[in-house]
């Protein structure tokens, strides 16, 4: 069956090869939420990964400072990883289309689609990962 998204297993490599920075969209505190896990993953892997979740705004979470808002990362985005329901998702691809520069890619996660946002986001360059989990990616790829 072919994936939501429409990429193929090298665009997935080369995205998760590529990318450097990774703002995670609904990361909790919570060590059994996934969206916990994945942000772990990624700190553990060796990519800069922000936090973004207003509720916890200056804390930490996996030892990394959480934002309330993309605008708030102080970095610059490579990928915006969204842990949010496919209703709510736009919104996060919304705000993520207002960074500048834009983010490369936007990463929503297994069980996340949203093909309006993501036709905003692809009519201004942005590549569109949907239904799909970075830590399933990068181990079923052997990636990054």
């Amino acid at each position: 069956m072919a994936p939501v998204d429409g990429l193929g297993d090298e665009t997935i490599r080369a995205i998760l090869t590529s990318v450097r920075t990774i703002a995670v969209v609904g990361a909790s505190p919570n060590p059994l939420r996934p969206s916990n896990d994945v942000l772990g993953f990624l700190v553990d892997r060796g990519y800069e990964a922000w936090p973004v979740n207003p509720g916890h705004a200056g804390a930490f979470i996996r030892g990394r400072p959480v934002s309330a808002r993309l605008a708030d990362v102080p970095a610059r985005i490579d990928m915006v990883d969204v842990f949010r329901n496919s209703a709510n998702a736009g919104g996060a691809v919304d705000e993520a289309l207002k960074l500048d520069p834009l983010p490369r890619v936007i990463w929503m996660q297994l069980g996340v689609v949203n093909e309006e946002a993501a036709v905003r986001a692809r009519a201004k360059g942005v590549t569109v990962v949907m239904n799909r989990c970075p830590v399933i990616e990068t181990r079923r790829l052997r990636a990054a």
